[in-house]
């Protein structure tokens, strides 16, 4: 699979982590693949041997960074930590995605945020629309600058070193038969070689024409993309400069189709309005000023001692430590000294030290404008983040669900609130793990329920419970159906936390759940454990089955809180 445009890997420093090494390339075997791979994959993609990719697995598993289906290493969200710290660090996406977010509403188009990674370039943030002919970009996918609209705006600055290295990269990488190189086999992102067909004329040879695109885009201060990518994908690009220095910081570009905008339509109709919309992005930077110094963490690799004694030799101390220090950046952390490091992690300096060389050996951090200081560079983008940035609850919560079913012999399910269609408002179904049972409960994904007569549902009306109509249907003898005693159910579930539905939406059917909670605290989803009321009483549910629920709850919103922190998380 592609992967990412290096140039030949230099001697292995004498002090670099050779498990820290072994560790990143588990991780960007599994980025690569998509987010799962078997050991017998990853011995491959890599060309380590199977123990030690079983203990590097293993390490990365009690981090929370991958987990461990059946015989697969599959991604976690927790590895987005890694990525965030850089995001964070970088500061362009907390201030400018709201912009590229806006200007994506008002064009009805994609919007992509970019910045230089070597010689090509990595995104940072995606702004999409939902149709059936939708891009497949990614944060943190890395594209070569010859075949994008922003790889000339970041060209047109590159030194004469960087210009070798593309220039290295493209003459000797050439397919035989090809008018222009295909991607190397180590591109991280996949990409079509641009040739001719059916619907599509051959496309112009991407690096024939790069530095008169480079001289182009310099002079008119923006850059286009005529189907470099593939057939039919057009884009505009603009530079979104530093206040400070007029260095060029990122890149916005408009993509589209050419079924609905050709490249010099997207010049002549978008480009007023992104460039308005850019103007609007370098305000809002220079407004920002320079990042305050946010107070350091402290400690952040004091459980790996724990880990290693009660795990053992399937525990690589040295690896878990040293991703550890990835996450000492952030917001007001962007550049960090090698005492800083050791403050943060808790580790010696010494073993800082060695992490920081193996990094900047890997092209994960580079000296910062004060030598003395390091800073995180794209590619720890290149650490998980692709195949995470379009995950949904419901692919975080199902792994979660599955090990609260197996551990309680329950069924349980994640649902969302909906519109009802003629009368109250529903609960949707949208992930669920059943237990195999003779007599169990049998809800698919996609069901929908009435919310007032199910625990799901008054979980999710309790934090913000619209008016209840009347009459309610009465769906069983039980059912509650007068609005002030559903109010008073309401009220009750907001306060305990959870709610406890007693053969309300069907005889013998009892349930109990609790509330999913995003970042800002908004409950957006719930999730519960569904029972014949012949297993368990009310009592019970309430003291064996409710702290094994709040568990899960707790696991899903942390996972959730990670990958929310710079993506949007469809609930569906």
């Amino acid at each position: 699979m592609p992967a990412n445009p290096e140039p030949e890997p230099s001697a292995v420093p004498a002090e670099a982590v050779a498990p820290l090494i072994r560790g990143v390339a588990v991780l960007r075997a599994l980025t690569e693949a998509g987010g799962t791979l078997s050991p017998s994959g990853l011995e491959r993609a890599t060309g380590l041997a199977r123990s030690t990719v079983d203990r590097v697995t293993a390490t990365l598993a009690r981090m929370g960074y991958v987990r461990l289906d059946g015989r697969d290493a599959v991604l976690a969200p927790n590895v987005m930590r890694l990525g965030n710290a850089y995001l964070a660090a970088l500061r362009l996406p907390s201030l400018l995605n709201a912009h590229a977010d806006a200007l994506a509403d008002e064009l009805d188009e994609s919007v992509s945020l970019a910045v230089p990674d070597r010689d090509g370039i990595r995104f940072i943030h995606q702004a999409t629309r939902r149709r059936a002919m939708s891009l497949s970009f990614r944060i943190g996918d890395l594209l070569p600058s010859e075949r994008t609209a922003p790889g000339p705006l970041f060209a047109a600055e590159w030194t004469e070193r960087e210009w070798h290295d593309w220039h290295a990269r493209t003459a000797g990488n050439r397919a035989p038969g090809h008018p222009a190189d295909p991607p190397r086999p180590d591109w991280e992102t996949p990409l079509p070689p641009p040739r001719p067909s059916p619907t599509a004329p051959e496309l112009p040879s991407p690096t024939a024409s790069f530095a008169q695109r480079v001289r182009e885009a310099a002079d008119a201060g923006w850059a286009l993309d005529d189907q470099l990518i593939e057939p039919g994908l057009v884009a505009v690009a603009v530079p979104v400069r530093d206040p400070r220095g007029g260095r060029t910081v990122c890149a916005v570009s408009v993509v589209s189709h050419t079924s609905r905008h050709s490249a010099a339509d997207l010049r002549d109709t978008l480009l007023p309005r992104l460039r308005t919309a850019v103007a609007a992005m370098e305000r809002t930077l220079r407004a920002a000023g320079p990042a305050r110094q946010a107070p350091a963490p402290s400690g952040l690799a004091a459980w790996t001692g724990s880990s290693k004694q009660e795990l053992g030799r399937d525990f690589v101390e040295s690896l878990a430590r040293g991703l550890t220090v990835l996450t000492a950046f952030g917001e007001g952390r962007a550049a960090l000294t090698l005492t800083d490091v050791a403050k943060a992690t808790g580790l010696a300096r010494a073993t800082a030290r060695r992490a920081l060389i193996t990094f900047e050996h890997l092209g994960l951090v580079e000296p910062g404008e004060d030598p003395r200081t390091f800073t995180p560079t794209p590619r720890v983008l290149s650490l998980g983040y692709p195949p995470l940035s379009r995950t949904t609850l419901p692919r975080i919560a199902t792994p979660h669900l599955a090990s609260l079913s197996a551990r309680t012999h329950e069924s349980s399910s994640l649902a969302i609130l909906v519109p009802g269609a003629d009368g109250p408002a529903e609960v949707q179904y949208t992930a669920r793990v059943a237990t195999t049972r003779v007599m169990s409960v049998n809800l698919a994904v996609g069901t929908r329920l009435p919310a007032y007569a199910t625990s799901l549902g008054r979980v999710l009306l309790a934090d913000a419970p619209p008016a209840l109509p009347s009459p309610l249907p009465r769906l069983t003898p039980r059912t509650v159906t007068d609005p002030a005693a559903l109010t008073h159910l309401l009220e009750r579930a907001r306060a305990e936390g959870f709610s406890l539905v007693d053969e309300e939406l069907e005889e013998g059917l009892r349930s109990i759940a609790v509330p999913i909670r995003d970042r800002a605290g908004r409950t957006v989803a719930a999730v519960n454990i569904a029972l014949h009321a012949a297993r368990h009483t009310i009592t019970e549910c309430e003291t064996h089955l409710l702290p094994a629920l709040r568990r899960t709850a707790t696991d899903i919103e942390r996972d959730l809180r990670v990958a929310s922190r710079f993506t949007r998380i469809p609930l569906t």
